[in-house]
């Protein structure tokens, strides 16, 4: 039972959310499946709007996710790994993370962000008359999905129209939809290995068999896919994750000729395609696409700001045809009419430029410094592109060092192994989260721990 003091100067809506918080750290398991809004107004005697606040708030900070006609579930958090009879005060610890340099692999600089243009751009959004008195499209405004697809078509190749786009609010949210949408006809997800964890994870959750298929130098193993039997699979083809392996032409050919063949789907992921420092970006593998076989799968997090959890499907019109109850977009109203116009007045293109200037600076420094600290002792195994370049030894070395030594100077270091099903040892170096003249502090400090751990 959760308690509500209705005598409390606390709104409603914050008690139920701490409330709901705290049973999802302490005592739910990742998948549970809360009450419906409707069942814990009537047992609390609260109004629906504070119920649905409540839960809003929670679906934003990541404790739950929602799924159409389905209800709303615990997601994975990283409060399991606490004891559930710890005396750890979790929100005092959390302030207390306070690292000197932290690596990871998918943080863009603060400034980065053209936070004064967009309170500009909102604020002007807020000003039109907006029809808050109807439902607006489920697959998410249409203003929004015209500009995307345009950028689609002009930067990626994607062979799309707005009809076909889905906003989403984040990578779980797209791929739950996903699931929603191929689980009558799907049980089995083939999966790159090594590969991105999240992806795998949320598929798990929903029961799918997992086929783990080896990564080479051209990218995943077309013959034991083929072996697999799996009709749906799970790629990042243009810069793989975590080797950063490319599918060459010849081999995406032959993927579609596999997917048309077998009647299968293949899920792209096109993370990082924006952010491309030593070649020109790939096109992606769905403008090859000529059957309907691609589900394309991207995002604005790494390129704009993880924080407005905005990304984006790219579905078949066949599947629009056959599935279109399940799509129901949850971003923000307000947020995607703001997107709209930031992408329709050129200033996406702009910020594309500038970050992508800003961070080959930074890709280039980090890598010069790598190479002049670290030297002959590691080699680059995942480079080019996105936030981060991953190295690992080629010396004797000593992991378990590493990890207590980054621990005691302050060090934040991010593992390939933990985002990639748990073999691919690397370490993942990310430079967009520093400030230029940050990075070879930060490197320097790393080198130090990294020499002492080399095994003579």
């Amino acid at each position: 039972m959760y308690l509500i003091d209705k005598n409390s100067k606390i709104p409603l809506h914050i008690q139920l959310y701490k409330e709901i918080k705290k049973e999802i750290i302490h005592n739910l398991k990742v998948g549970d499946k809360l009450q419906s809004i409707r069942k814990v107004a009537t047992i609390y005697n609260l109004s629906k709007t504070s119920v649905e606040s409540a839960y809003s708030q929670l679906l934003a900070e990541g404790y739950i996710d929602s799924y159409p006609k389905s209800g709303y579930f615990v997601t994975d958090t990283n409060y399991k790994n606490f004891k559930k009879d710890s005396n750890i005060d979790i929100e005092k610890k959390e302030q207390k993370d306070d690292f000197l340099y932290d690596f990871f692999h998918a943080r863009l600089e603060k400034d980065s962000f053209p936070l004064k243009l967009w309170k500009r751009i909102f604020n002007k959004v807020i000003d039109e008359s907006i029809d808050f008195c109807t439902y607006h499209d489920a697959k998410g405004e249409y203003g929004l999905r015209l500009e995307i697809a345009k950028y689609l078509i002009e930067s990626r190749g994607v062979n799309c129209n707005a009809n076909q786009i889905i906003v989403c609010n984040g990578f779980i949210n797209s791929m739950g939809l996903l699931i929603k949408l191929l689980n009558k006809k799907h049980d089995t997800l083939a999966i790159e290995h090594p590969g991105y964890y999240a992806a795998r994870e949320v598929f798990e959750l929903s029961n799918y068999k997992i086929k783990k298929i080896p990564v080479g130098k051209n990218g995943i193993d077309l013959r034991k896919l083929e072996k697999s039997e799996a009709k749906l699979v799970y790629i990042t083809p243009s810069h793989q994750f975590p080797t950063g392996v490319t599918i060459p032409i010849s081999n995406r050919l032959k993927l579609l000729d596999w997917a048309e063949k077998n009647d299968a789907l293949i899920i792209e992921d096109d993370y990082d395609s924006e952010l491309t420092y030593e070649t020109r970006p790939i096109p992606a593998l769905q403008g090859l696409d000529r059957v309907g076989r691609v589900i394309y799968v991207g995002t604005f997090s790494k390129s704009l700001s993880p924080a407005l959890r905005i990304s984006y499907l790219v579905v078949p019109k066949f599947l629009l045809e056959e599935f279109s109850g399940v799509f129901e977009s949850r971003v923000c109203l307000f947020t995607q009419k703001t997107l709209e116009r930031f992408m329709n007045e050129g200033h996406w293109d702009r910020h594309l430029r500038k970050i992508r200037t800003l961070n080959k600076k930074k890709y280039n420094l980090m890598k010069k410094c790598l190479e002049e600290k670290l030297g002959s002792s590691m080699k680059i195994v995942n480079q080019g592109g996105g936030l981060a370049i991953h190295i690992s030894p080629k010396v004797s070395f000593d992991w378990n060092k590493l990890e207590k030594l980054a621990i005691k100077k302050t060090i934040k270091l991010h593992y390939a192994k933990e985002k990639s099903g748990g073999e691919w040892q690397a370490l993942m170096m990310g430079f967009g989260g520093f400030k230029e003249e940050e990075i070879e502090d930060a490197v320097n400090s790393f080198s130090e721990i990294w020499h002492e751990c080399i095994i003579e």
